[in-house]
């Protein structure tokens, strides 16, 4: 199918929120491509918009029927076009989408991505609106036809939902209690896609951590990073993201002894304060998260750890904020994803007394934003005059033809831009460069490419140029925060999976 086919209908996805969404994207785009529809180019409206939302970013909702109204008049000129909302917030608000915005064609939601098709075409023929949205999951989406964004990188979801109680998180009534997927099926996507070029896989979960839980195997996870180590042409293995409660040292000796697990943690603290932590009901301390880092740190000196933080919880005092300070001193996160509390309707949080003034949260969060820049740029420069293999990725430096740089991650997922040289690499090889400046979120080595490894990966990437490609697939609404594919941040108040 190409997108030139006398008569396809063209599609595009439109994703907002945590890399959940962007791997149910990728299936969304799938199904609809296996049922015969094609990307719509860059200058053109499709004929179905899919909305993929988030329900826990601030003024989401805001965000959507802003979008809806946009599309209303594109609507009104094409009788073809239609429009469906799935995700968080196609789950949580329901008929409620509808009511507001009449002119929404389908609505479903997390468990039932695999209906969009399906829904698609009964309101075409029946020329009503379809709301379908289940209680449990109907098909595991890694199981659904895919359209990945990158031939070279990949997320391979081995978990679905979440068993957590967060006071902040609405998430565990959206997405549902965890279900697990079994290691051989997960291994099995995995090889697949070394078979189809990919170097580098993200194993995704809310809580990747308790895999295992439905199987009864407390070790899974561990095991399952081992097992990644034994695919032959895997050479990049990721997570995310870890819940510090149920982190456990069988995982750190994977990550140290496994080669082509990289040194990298992602692992939300959400607060330093074990007050708040409590009111959040995250059933961890301070002091268990820093003998985590002690101990990751131990296994591999050279690990980047980065995190989550919320400021300005419900109740928190100067003297909780001033935990939360202490404990970013002494982990010395490469970099942390910081975001102010705002109420979430429909989580306990949201009623709870003392809510912060704005202004105090506000004034908090600066003095951590600066903390935290000053740490990662200290960090960073330590990187300067090492030698570094770089993944050369696609759209990661967003001023590479200003400055004619390329941009690519190392091992530990640090941003790093760099001069072509002579013979220019294509997305999805592998360069050896030596890093000649640190910013406080990414690297520069301008001097000449020490080497360069024409890859699998970037033989898939250069035949994807030459085929069908045509249209952006998914969309992302968010900032990138590295591979695999343009990725957004994790979602404010908890949604980072985990």
């Amino acid at each position: 199918m190409t997108v030139t086919q006398e008569g396809a209908r063209t599609y595009e996805v439109r994703t907002y929120g945590c890399q959940m969404n962007v791997h149910d994207s990728e299936r969304l785009s799938g199904l609809l491509e296996e049922a015969g529809y094609v990307p719509a180019s860059d200058s053109e409206t499709a004929d179905v918009v899919v909305f993929n939302t988030c329900a826990v970013r601030e003024n989401a909702d805001n965000r959507l029927y802003g979008n809806l109204g946009h599309l209303r008049p594109a609507k009104v000129r094409n009788p073809r076009m239609q429009i469906a909302v799935g995700g968080c917030l196609a789950q949580k608000d329901q008929g409620e989408i509808v009511r507001k915005a009449p002119w929404v064609d389908v609505v479903f939601g997390t468990h039932n991505i695999g209906s969009l098709p399906v829904l698609l075409e009964r309101a075409r023929v029946e020329g009503e609106a379809q709301v379908e949205l289940k209680e449990s999951l109907e098909t595991f989406p890694s199981t659904l036809p895919t359209r990945r964004e990158s031939a070279y990188a990949a997320w391979v979801a081995i978990s679905v939902g979440c068993n957590n109680t967060c006071t902040f998180c609405i998430v565990p009534s959206l997405r549902g209690k965890e279900k697990d997927r079994r290691p051989g099926d997960v291994l099995a996507e995995v090889r697949t896609l070394v078979e189809q070029g990919v170097l580098e896989v993200t194993l995704l979960g809310q809580n990747v951590n308790t895999y295992g839980v439905e199987f009864g195997d407390r070790l899974a996870f561990g095991k399952l990073l081992r097992a990644c180590g034994d695919v032959e042409g895997l050479e990049r293995v990721r997570f995310t993201s870890p819940h510090p409660a149920a982190f456990t040292d069988d995982v750190i000796a994977a990550m140290a002894e496994t080669p082509n697990v990289m040194h990298q943690l992602h692992m939300p603290l959400q607060s330093g304060s074990d007050r708040v932590l409590r009111a959040m009901r995250r059933s961890y301390r301070a002091e268990r998260y820093l003998g985590i880092i002690e101990r990751v740190r131990a296994a591999m000196p050279d690990a980047a750890i980065s995190t989550d933080i919320i400021v300005g919880f419900p109740g928190e005092t100067e003297e909780d904020f001033q935990g939360t300070l202490d404990v970013v001193r002494q982990s010395r996160f490469a970099n942390a994803f910081t975001f102010q509390y705002s109420i979430r309707p429909g989580t306990p949080a949201a009623t709870m007394p003392d809510q912060v003034p704005k202004e105090v949260v506000q004034e908090r969060y600066e003095r951590l934003v600066a903390l935290q820049e000053e740490i990662s740029w200290e960090e960073n420069k330590k990187q300067v005059g090492r030698t570094l293999d770089v993944l050369v990725a696609e759209g990661e430096g967003r001023k590479d033809d200003a400055t004619r740089r390329l941009s690519g991650r190392a091992p530990d997922n640090r941003l790093v831009h760099f001069a072509a040289g002579d013979e220019t690499p294509r997305p999805g090889d592998l360069v050896t460069v030596e890093v000649t400046y640190a910013a406080p979120h990414h690297l520069v080595a301008d001097g000449p490419v020490r080497g360069l490894r024409r890859t699998r990966a970037g033989d898939a990437w250069e035949a994807r140029q030459g085929g069908s490609g045509g249209g952006p697939g998914v969309m992302l609404g968010m900032p990138t925060i590295g591979r695999p594919a343009p990725a957004p941040a994790p979602a404010a108040n908890g949604c980072s999976l985990t």
